[in-house]
């Protein structure tokens, strides 16, 4: 059965996409056997998001109303087939969320298992600092916000922005282990900084094999209104959708 949610709206305070050039083998070897890894200049391209939402809520509510928490996804660039062709997005293996209501209704009645986290941190105009910890699962990101843009998989700013932009679906496991619930993210304000990486660690990225995961690029979002959507239905797997590293 295919889980459809009301077109839900909401406003990105903050997004930060910390990006990973990852081994091609490793980055198939976390995913499901429906999807690829996208290979951009001959690596796979992964990493984490640290957003916090607020003013989530169905379309026709008025944003008042709006739910808003931290929450983070790490993510990896697939591709897939059917018989409209070739598309792209992310599979997001691991979802937090530093409020239960996602925690609860996650891969139930919205889209992906989301699971408890703790976050702190600070922000400037000028520098963003962030902590996750979870059972299991730490992040921690310091970022200052520079016009220079610096990166091995994309050649220009505008580049990666297009490059994240393109890639609005997201895949994440469902509760029974053998299916994917997709998430469509529209926007028609997209926009991108750079930002220089102070101090990024992951626990997630630690523990994939030596060498097989290199910190690449940060990009930030600010004050971003999207919309999400279940355009797409569940994808089957034969193999359970969980990382294996």
């Amino acid at each position: 059965m295919n889980m459809r949610i009301p077109a839900l709206a909401a406003n990105i305070e903050r997004r930060l996409l910390i990006n990973f050039r990852l081994d091609p083998d490793v980055a198939q070897s976390l995913l499901p056997d429906t999807l690829r890894p996208q290979i951009v200049d001959g690596s796979a391209v992964a990493g984490v998001c640290l957003l916090r939402l607020g003013a989530l809520r169905p379309t026709w509510f008025r944003p008042q109303i709006g739910w808003g928490a931290e929450n983070a996804a790490h993510r990896i660039a697939v591709e897939w087939d059917d018989e409209a062709g070739t598309h792209h997005g992310v599979y997001i293996p691991e979802r937090h969320s530093a409020s239960w209501l996602p925690v609860a209704v996650g891969g139930r009645v919205f889209p992906g298992v989301h699971h408890h986290a703790r976050f702190e941190g600070s922000e400037t105009a000028d520098r963003i600092s962030v902590s996750m910890t979870s059972p299991g699962m730490t992040v921690r990101a310091d970022v200052a916000i520079s016009p220079t843009f610096t990166s091995g998989l994309f050649p220009t700013l505008a580049d990666a922005s297009a490059f994240f932009q393109a890639g609005s679906v997201g895949w994440s496991p469902a509760r029974d282990g053998h299916r994917l619930q997709g998430l469509k993210l529209e926007t028609d304000q997209w926009w991108v900084d750079s930002a220089d990486a102070l101090s990024i660690d992951s626990s997630f990225f630690d523990a994939l094999p030596t060498g097989s995961a290199t910190l690449d690029s940060v990009l930030v979002m600010r004050n971003v209104p999207i919309t999400w959507s279940t355009p797409v239905p569940s994808r089957s797997s034969t193999r359970p959708v969980q990382p294996t590293f």
